[in-house]
């Protein structure tokens, strides 16, 4: 080969190192902006899931108080339950017992009135004297009886000359009263009582009966 030929083929040979060079530099670059952009992916990525944790952490110890607290109430129910469950059983019980004594106890207040009676009947049986002391003393005991009776709203049924009515009257037998009506009472046996309207004992009498 001449010299000509040679310094001819030196240039394309610069030319080929010249072009290999700068394509390594732009593949170098390329590269590194590659790994620029992945790292600042990657630190993306990292900050979201960071605040996701925190996220998750404070919604967990929101739940925690609440339920907490939910716990806290339902004891506090609990207890006022208990307590009011107990109050009411022992209202039941008073409530049960004023009930049984004062069914055993009601006529406490008319026992209690009758007594001075007894007493005065009793001082009547031992007392000396003539038959019209002795009744005299009898008539005091029973305006006292009375005035117990009165006392408790008791009435006594009298119907001697009234219209029999069997809602007070027990008719123990019939006879003629030429000198009275049809269905009126001729005589009464035995008297009845009311006690504040109602009747405790039917008066048995006798009744009127015209053919």
């Amino acid at each position: 080969m001449s010299e000509s030929e040679q310094l001819n083929d030196k240039p394309e040979s610069v030319s080929t190192e010249t072009a290999a060079q700068d394509a390594a530099k732009e593949s170098n670059t390329e590269n590194d902006s590659v790994a620029t952009d992945s790292n600042a992916s990657s630190s993306d990525n990292g900050n979201t899931d960071d605040k996701s944790i925190d996220n998750s952490a404070a919604e967990i110890s929101k739940l925690k108080q609440q339920r907490d607290a939910a716990q806290l109430k339902a004891t506090e129910n609990e207890d006022k339950f208990l307590r009011l469950q107990a109050e009411m059983q022992n209202l039941r019980k008073r409530s049960a017992k004023q009930v049984e004594d004062a069914h055993k106890y009601s006529s406490q207040k008319i026992i209690e009135a009758l007594l001075p009676v007894v007493d005065s009947l009793e001082m009547g049986m031992s007392a000396e004297g003539d038959l019209v002391s002795i009744r005299e003393g009898m008539g005091l005991t029973m305006k006292q009886f009375e005035g117990v009776m009165e006392k408790f709203n008791i009435v006594a049924v009298d119907p001697k000359g009234d219209v029999f009515d069997p809602n007070l009257h027990q008719a123990m037998s019939m006879q003629p009263c030429p000198d009275q009506e049809n269905n009126t009472v001729s005589m009464v046996m035995q008297k009845g009582y009311t006690l504040h309207g109602r009747l405790i004992r039917p008066a048995m009498v006798m009744v009127c009966k015209n053919s």
